[in-house]
């Protein structure tokens, strides 16, 4: 078989394991070349977050709305890159149009792509990412992650509301906000792992709506099992209909979380999300 089409072979995963079945010695070659691929991909992630470090710490001096939406494009400019150098290439589908106004974003969360993926759909928008606290003690990544984000700290309460302050206040700000309902990665085999209520609650508290977005492609992209699965190819961002929260009141996050999972979930098995192995 000729190189160039079995390597195009090799990413277009469906094709993947009947070719490997009869073609052992290819998978051994064919490993060699996606640990090879991975470590190029990680490269130009360490060597674009070095180069704009200081545009950061920069940005930091301008305060934190400014200096955060400075951040944000900063973000932009690296996914952008570095979705290029991967050999990713973005597209958004839109099932309706965005409204031109804040909104919370809800995601299902399956990949470390998730994070390009959201940078690069949301490019024309002002936003801030709701993101685990841990990762802030990266060193120099922490900084770009404690610039670009509202950390939640899920195991202290004082913590976690003021997280949620944080996010009202950039709401009534018209900064819109995005969150991953499931808080981490779904490993369970089905469309969704069971959600959180925070972004429910925020959402009616202040008649936010909530407009769901699906990653389709970034868990064939870059898996959650290792940071040497990654590989090229189209990274669809599916925009669901925006959820009103108007017939919504305080104490019926439950009821708002249920609808919005429903409609998520049945968007996932529609467009046949690959990780899906189990569903109701």
């Amino acid at each position: 078989m000729d190189a160039q089409i079995w390597v195009s072979c090799y990413f277009q995963k469906a094709n993947l394991l009947i070719f490997f079945k009869f073609a052992p010695p290819m998978r051994v070659a064919a490993k060699i070349i996606q640990y090879i691929y991975s470590i190029y991909a990680f490269a130009v992630f360490l060597l674009l977050m070095f180069a704009l470090f200081p545009f950061v710490l920069v940005a930091l001096l301008l305060g934190r709305e400014k200096g955060g939406n400075m951040v944000y494009s900063i973000c932009r400019f690296w996914a952008d890159t570095a979705l290029f150098l991967w050999g990713i290439k973005p597209v958004c589908l839109y099932e309706t149009p965005l409204e031109n106004r804040a909104s919370i974003y809800v995601f299902n969360h399956i990949s470390y792509m998730d994070i390009p993926a959201i940078l690069v759909s949301l490019r024309h928008r002002n936003f801030r990412i709701l993101a685990k606290a841990e990762m802030a003690k990266i060193p120099v990544f922490g900084t770009f992650y404690k610039a670009a984000t509202v950390m939640v700290d899920r195991s202290n309460p004082e913590k976690r509301a003021e997280s949620v302050k944080t996010l009202v206040l950039l709401l009534k700000n018209n900064i819109s906000v995005v969150i991953a309902p499931e808080g981490t990665f779904n490993t369970t085999g089905k469309p969704l792992k069971e959600f959180y209520n925070g972004a429910f609650r925020i959402a009616i508290e202040t008649k936010t709506p909530i407009r769901p977005m699906l990653f389709l492609d970034t868990y064939s992209l870059l898996n959650y099992h290792s940071i040497f699965s990654q590989c090229p190819g189209k990274c669809r961002t599916v925009f669901l209909p925006e959820i009103p929260v108007d017939g919504y009141y305080p104490g019926e996050e439950d009821k708002l979380k249920a609808a919005v999972f429903k409609i998520m979930e049945t968007a996932l098995i529609r467009y046949k999300a690959n990780w899906i192995t189990q569903h109701d």
